[in-house]
């Protein structure tokens, strides 16, 4: 009897064990080591799914020394001029009035902007006498290009010197003349009376036109 009670124990135990197996078994598996699943964050990395910016060139690597504007006619100067008077303009009121003519002499256009300054001179090479031109603003400032052959003039005003009584009086040969914007001089023999004490302004000279 106690052999069967034995053997009805053991059958109970080995059945209980086989299915205690058997449902281990059906459950989840763990997860292995060193399979862990990539976080949202990871998978959705703008380092790993952005394309990379298009680099656009800059200013400095396209532009070339082509772009600029090209250099215009310079400014005329007294070794490419030459310098006459015209007088049929006629006179007033002890005044003489007549054209002062700038012609470029050269072989490259140039550019004749502005007045002249002009004096009256002993002779060519001479100091001036007196005081220079006064400018007369009445004639607008225009800028000239003067071809080869080509010229520009500006109204003299001269001013008998007789009209004034304190006038020193002192011949003068003939007109120094400075193109605008330059130191180099012209000379137009013309004789005039001139005062060479101060303050007796004896010329006036306007803007150049163009012919």
């Amino acid at each position: 009897m106690w052999t069967q009670r034995i053997k009805t124990g053991l059958v109970l135990t080995t059945t209980a064990a086989t299915t205690a197996l058997l449902l281990a078994g059906c459950g989840p598996s763990p997860s292995p080591s060193g399979t862990t699943s990539a976080s949202p964050t990871q998978s959705q990395s703008p380092s790993t799914t952005s394309a990379s910016p298009t680099v656009s060139p800059s200013p400095s690597a396209t532009g070339s020394a082509t772009s600029a504007a090209p250099a215009g006619p310079a400014l005329c100067k007294a070794a490419s001029l030459t310098a006459s008077t015209d007088s049929t303009g006629g006179g007033a009121a002890g005044s003489i009035y007549e054209k002062l003519i700038l012609t470029n002499s050269g072989t490259a256009p140039c550019v004749l902007e502005g007045f002249a300054g002009v004096s009256l001179t002993a002779d060519a090479n001479g100091e001036p006498i007196g005081e220079p031109a006064t400018r007369e603003t009445t004639t607008p400032v225009t800028r000239i290009e003067l071809a080869p052959g080509k010229a520009a003039w500006a109204e003299l005003k001269y001013t008998q010197a007789g009209n004034y009584g304190d006038c020193t009086r002192v011949p003068a040969a003939g007109f120094r003349i400075y193109p605008p914007e330059d130191t180099a001089s012209l000379f137009v023999a013309e004789p005039h009376d001139a005062c060479s004490n101060p303050g007796i302004k004896l010329l006036t000279i306007t803007a150049f036109q163009a012919v």
